[in-house]
């Protein structure tokens, strides 16, 4: 079973969830740690037309941007002006104007874009294809791709290393991840890893790769040093997105099989907390300065926030139906997520 097959089979009871949570009364944010299965509380988004009177808007909603057809994975460029984000359906990539909130212009891709990281200096975006089972190379300056580079099965999602040299494509139908030499647009080594292979992240300094083995209930660690898979971290439940703190002491792991996050000591290699969080977590991303984690809720139609010190979640932000991914502008004032069944991305103010 794929993973897109396995996201169909829960929208039953997601739809569930949904009509119980519309009915629900608004309780503390953090009642999301404590009760489960409920479906943790929304603060609702508000549009920007309508907080004219409020003093505090974090952690709202205050704009909502059309994009294209199933909007899956969400980028943003090292200055911050520019957000990228997959639409699956259309074979495109949206290109948002973070100062007016517009898309400015779609990217034709591969077929089936999903993940897409861009590199350290914002000259380039790699998008996956997981239909065509290959890398589009953006050239953002351009807006055009100059570069197709073939992988392997359904690669799902992209991570740039530190220095921009080697991207790191994960491979799900082929239990593997591709490692792409990214001066000639080449893959340079395949790494056998886990049963179906997801999230994906490089440690700050560029010497570890963690890599989210759906099936296989675990964390593979790969040195990119040496190009081989390390150590195998275990208990986890259908992992799926993944982050690493900036000071790079803890990866933070979303497993939507058990509705929490798990955090990884990464000197031990061992997990350190588990937090509970809204339905079917998928997407994940650590704020700059690693105060707060973002974590978007599949099945709840919400972003838990996640205060990284105390491992406790602070607050749940209602997005569009099925948030699916989740970008942090460089300044840490922006949270990014697209809301793959609404088709649209919620920007939700942080500052």
């Amino acid at each position: 079973m794929n993973k897109k097959m396995l996201l169909s089979t829960v929208l039953t009871l997601v739809g569930t969830v949904l009509i119980l949570s519309l009915i629900s009364s608004v309780t503390l944010a953090s009642d999301e740690q404590d009760v489960s299965p409920t479906v943790p509380p929304a603060h609702m988004g508000i549009n920007e037309t309508n907080v004219s009177n409020l003093r505090n808007f974090n952690n709202m909603v205050m704009a909502t941007v059309p994009v294209g057809n199933h909007p899956y994975g969400v980028a943003v460029n090292p200055n911050g002006t520019n957000v990228y984000v997959t639409n699956s359906n259309d074979n495109t990539v949206s290109v948002i104007d973070t100062a007016t909130n517009n898309v400015t212009v779609n990217i034709n891709t591969g077929i089936g874009p999903e993940g897409i990281a861009v590199n350290p200096n914002g000259t380039r975006a790699y998008v996956t294809n997981g239909g065509s089972n290959n890398v589009s190379v953006i050239d953002t300056a351009t807006n055009n791709v100059t570069a197709t580079v073939n992988v392997e099965t359904s690669p799902y999602t992209v991570a740039v290393s530190p220095d921009g040299k080697k991207a790191y494509v994960t491979n799900w139908g082929s239990n593997n991840i591709s490692v792409i030499d990214t001066a000639n647009n080449t893959v340079i080594v395949r790494i056998p890893v886990g049963n179906s292979p997801y999230g994906v992240a490089a440690s700050p300094d560029g010497k570890k790769l963690y890599v989210a083995n759906y099936w296989s209930n675990s964390i593979s660690v790969y040195d990119t040093a040496n190009s081989t898979v390390t150590t195998a971290i275990t208990g986890l439940n259908n992992p799926y997105g993944v982050a690493i703190s900036p000071d790079g002491k803890k990866a933070y792991v979303t497993n939507y099989g058990s509705d929490n996050v798990s955090v990884i000591d990464t000197a031990s290699n061992t997990i350190a907390a588990t937090v509970k969080v809204g339905y079917y977590p998928i997407g994940v991303a650590v704020n700059p300065s690693g105060t707060n984690l973002y974590v978007a809720n599949y099945g709840s139609n919400t972003v838990s926030v996640i205060d990284t010190a105390t491992n406790n979640v602070t607050t749940a932000v209602g997005v569009g139906l099925h948030p699916y991914g989740v970008a942090v502008n460089p300044n840490g004032t922006k949270v990014y997520v697209t809301n793959s069944d609404s088709n649209t991305v919620s920007v939700i103010n942080i500052s």
